[in-house]
This record gives structure tokens, sequence and C-alpha cells, in this order.
């Protein structure tokens, strides 16, 4: 993966500012004895898997109240059945 403008043979590197609550929350995260890069990396992959799941529930609750994506699940069940 790259970051535009960047380019290296390794790993890159990001620095952040922390507040209160991330500190506690890095805190509770390598309280397992990860290292804060783990860590990190680990809530980034989770942050990206939960903001996925979020879109897709919303874009599943939109397609279930229109009414012509329903009749066209509808016609399709109808034929599966058929079949």
């Amino acid at each position: 993966m790259s970051y535009p403008g960047y380019y290296s043979g390794s790993m890159p590197v990001v620095n952040f500012g922390t507040e209160e609550s991330s500190e506690r929350a890095l805190a509770e995260l390598t309280a397992d004895g990860s290292t804060v890069s783990d860590a990190i990396r680990r809530a980034l992959i989770d942050a990206l898997r939960f903001r996925r799941r979020e879109r897709m529930r919303r874009e599943s609750l939109q397609a279930a109240s229109d009414p012509d994506d329903l009749a066209e699940s509808r016609r399709v069940l109808a034929e599966m059945v058929a079949l």
C-alpha cells in the first residue's frame, strides 16, 4: 500500500498526536503485551471493518425499504421456488 507522495521499500511511519482518551485506549489495547504499533494497526483494520459493515447495514436497510427492490426480490424468489 502506498500513500500519495510517498514511496519507499520500507513500511511508512505515521505520527499522530494523542489526547487523554486515546492514551487510555492505547493503554487498554497494549495491556496484553502488544506493542503500540501492533495495537494501532489492529485498531485501524477493526475501524475499517466496522465502517464497511455499517455501510452495508445502511445499504441493506435502504434496499429493504425500496418498493422497487422489494418487488424485484419477490419476483426472483418466486422464480426460484418455481424451479
